[in-house]
């Protein structure tokens, strides 16, 4: 060992041995803050189909990949962060020793060519990276970025690290092959060798080129470990774990969640009979109120603005943007943790529990943090403004986005809970829709003796439960379907068509009530549970002696559709659950309907958020328009689909409750999605939801395109091509209150 060995090798194993001390510091720090969270047993359920899921998802890349470019680079980088951390350590032999390199494996040539090839595509992937930031960053001309509000600097640091240890591979590389101590072949390393050729005959530069690249890789370490909130370095190393615990493994990826997760205190879901506010948890009122799942979700952020450049609320001009909730929960989480580690905190009744000599050394930014209310508005100081929660319509395109799975949606549902059950602080013409649900059954306050008015003048009896011995499907009206003009000749164009194709089916009529989704998303839990019970035990009743294969309903609507085929399982309802174009598609595929008159003018098609992102149902409508538009030609007629389609699809803007709350700021989530739907130049624009049939006509009908563009359901389009002389409601009308 030489002089420059020796000074080399102190120098790479002192700053390593920093780097390695910060750095375990900074991980017990993250696992103490995010232990700080409330218990979720669920999460270590089924850790085969875990494990799978996790290593699809990372190995795969399956969210990142649906980026096109920007995925394949980014797996590039990632597999290069892992395979070539080899080449990091493979530097400690060679500061020691100009020749030296891994045992074992270090001088096998496969393992040359694999490190190599590996390299270069690392190389051109964070390159590509790079150019992306600085093409996408937030002041360039040309509006929103999806890394506005992102910590730039600290995604230029990771980058610039990335590349210069992947430059400095080659550089090492380079130095052997001019020393003649290169052990690999040309045709393994073709790149090391040309570099090689390029560098001078400097045995001491193969050992001072290894310190470099340790002391940029340690450098890297310290960096992120004195900041331990820097996502967009720590994602590397939680998003494995991040995706393990996810909520449901099973799912397909990218599912946009679906059921909502019911309220808990303290692991256990919350029993409205015995609850005591005063003992029990009701929502999330302070940040350790999460879930460590949660707190977990906040410190995996990547700040990639992914969430951010699908989600409706941020590209209309709202305070909303999921990606900046979560930095905002995650800088206060860590900001607070010193004074809930010292023993700080409000029980449930505001008390303080720890005693002056616990927070006696705490400093008074740590305390003035721990003061701040979870939700307010400047004024009061808030973490998370109050315009920022109530502008979420639950679309799920946050996460559906998410490379690394985080929840948004649940942690801002978790904070309306709280919002609504104990301050009774929501937007105040919401109030309107809470009190119709409690006294009515429904939320436009309509009489319950009128939910089956939408029978009259239909050429065929609707058989009710209990009128008939035996149905294959159960009818779910919904309150839309029952009370709703527009909707209603949406439910009239089911039970037609289903009457047609000779499908046994009942109603409850009067026996329904509203599955209670609006309650659930705007965050009163309890109305959801009392709608919810009462329907069960009707449903129950109702389908008394069946299997849950032969508990077969049939929704028009997709927010009743998830709720009772997603969330009744957790108040004991199991049923089998079919929107209605999926049961259309089965019977024009099986003959039973067959469309004859083509559609003219041209159709495109809106993918309700809880239908397609929720549910993953995208086929079933577009087969059966696809089938309407060709007159029953061709299963695969064409329809004009709009830029934003399918997982990416746009919102209506009525989801999350939202159809019951003024549009205050910024432009209308509904125009913004009528306009992109007019520049297709069809005529007719196809939902499956009677949230987005009121939405979009709205949103027609305030451009003054009522006689140029037409809204109106799956349904309606396929019984005029069906029955093209006796289709019901034929011209959609102006809408009504909603």
């Amino acid at each position: 060992m030489g002089s420059v060995q020796i000074v080399t090798t102190v120098l790479a194993a002192a700053i390593t041995a920093v780097a390695v001390w910060l750095a375990v510091r900074a991980v017990r720090k993250m696992v103490a803050v995010i232990r700080l969270g409330q218990p979720a047993p669920e999460r270590f359920t089924d850790k085969g189909t875990r494990a799978k899921t996790m290593l699809v998802e990372t190995a795969g890349h399956t969210r990142m990949l649906r980026w096109g470019v920007v995925g394949a680079a980014h797996w590039f980088v990632m597999v290069g962060f892992i395979v070539l951390s080899l080449l990091v350590l493979e530097a400690y032999f060679e500061v020691v020793s100009s020749t030296g390199g891994l045992p074992l494996i270090g001088g096998l040539a496969v393992y040359g060519l694999v490190t190599e090839v590996i390299a270069v595509l690392g190389t051109v992937g964070i390159g590509v990276l790079i150019a992306i930031r600085v093409r996408n960053r937030p002041t360039r001309p040309g509006g929103r970025s999806r890394f506005t509000g992102s910590t730039m600097w600290q995604g230029y640091f990771v980058e610039a690290v990335v590349l210069a240890v992947l430059v400095m591979g080659f550089v090492i590389r380079g130095f052997k092959v001019a020393t003649d101590h290169f052990e690999y072949p040309l045709w393994a390393t073709p790149v090391s060798h040309a570099v090689g050729a390029l560098l001078p005959a400097w045995p001491a530069g193969v050992s001072i080129a290894a310190l470099v690249k340790i002391v940029i890789s340690m450098t890297w370490l310290i960096v992120i470990a004195l900041n331990v909130t820097m996502g967009v370095a720590w994602h590397r190393f939680l998003a494995f774990f991040n995706i393990f615990f996810k909520r449901e493994p099973d799912r397909p990826a990218g599912s946009g969640l679906g059921p909502l997760r019911p309220m808990t205190s303290q692991g256990k879901p919350l029993d409205f009979e015995e609850a005591d506010p005063e003992k029990d948890q009701f929502g999330v009122a302070q940040v350790e109120q999460f879930t460590w799942k949660g707190l977990l979700d906040f410190s995996t952020c990547t700040e990639c603005g992914r969430c951010q450049s699908q989600c409706p609320a941020w590209n209309t001009g709202k305070p909303l943007s999921p990606k900046l909730l979560v930095l905002s929960l995650r800088d206060h989480a860590y900001a607070k943790a010193p004074y809930l580690l010292a023993g700080g905190g409000k029980d449930l009744t505001g008390e303080e529990k720890a005693t002056a000599a616990q927070l006696a050394h705490l400093d008074v930014l740590t305390l003035a943090e721990a003061d701040k209310p979870l939700i307010g508005d400047a004024e009061a100081g808030g973490v998370i403004d109050p315009d920022v929660l109530w502008s979420c319509t639950t679309c799920g395109a946050c996460v559906e986005q998410c490379p690394v799975d985080i929840e948004h949606v649940d942690h801002i549902v978790d904070m309306r809970r709280y919002q609504v059950l104990i301050e009774s602080s929501f937007p105040s013409e919401a109030g309107v829709m809470l009190r119709n649900l409690e006294n009515k059954g429904n939320p436009w306050g309509a009489p319950q003796n009128t939910r089956e008015d939408w029978t009259k003048g239909l050429s065929f009896p609707v058989p009710r439960v209990g009128e008939v011995d035996d149905f294959e499907y159960l009818f779910w009206v919904g309150c839309a379907g029952a009370f709703e003009d527009r909707a209603k000749k949406t439910t009239r164009a089911v039970a037609t068509l289903l009457n047609e194709a000779g499908v046994s089916f009942a109603i409850l009529g009067e026996g329904e009530t509203c599955s209670g989704d609006p309650a659930r998303r705007i965050g009163n839990e309890f109305v959801f549970q009392m709608l919810a019970q009462q329907n069960v035990e009707t449903l129950n009743e109702a389908f008394e002696g069946r299997d849950k294969t032969k508990r077969k309903i049939v929704a028009t609507c997709p927010h009743c559709f998830n709720t009772l085929g997603n969330e009744y399982g957790q108040l004991g309802g199991e049923f089998e659950v079919v929107h209605h174009t999926q049961l259309l598609a089965h019977l024009v595929s099986t003959g039973k309907l067959t469309p004859v008159q083509p559609v003219d003018g041209g159709v495109t098609y809106h993918d309700p958020c809880y239908l397609g992102r929720h549910n993953r149902v995208f086929a079933a409508p577009r087969e059966v328009l696809g089938s309407a538009v060709n007159g029953g030609g061709s299963a695969d007629g064409t329809l004009i689909e709009m830029p934003r389609n399918s997982e990416r699809s746009f919102c209506c803007g009525a989801g999350g409750a939202r159809m019951w709350m003024e549009e205050k700021i910024g432009k209308r989530i509904n125009v913004d999605r009528v306009e992109e739907a007019m520049s297709t130049g069809a005529r007719t624009v196809a939902v499956g939801c009677p949230f987005c049939s009121t939405m979009l006509n709205d949103g027609v009908n305030g451009k003054g395109a009522g006689e140029q563009v037409e809204v109106v359901d799956v349904a309606s389009v396929l019984l005029r091509s069906v029955k093209p002389d006796t289709a019901p409601g034929e011209k959609e009308t102006a809408p009504t209150a909603g």
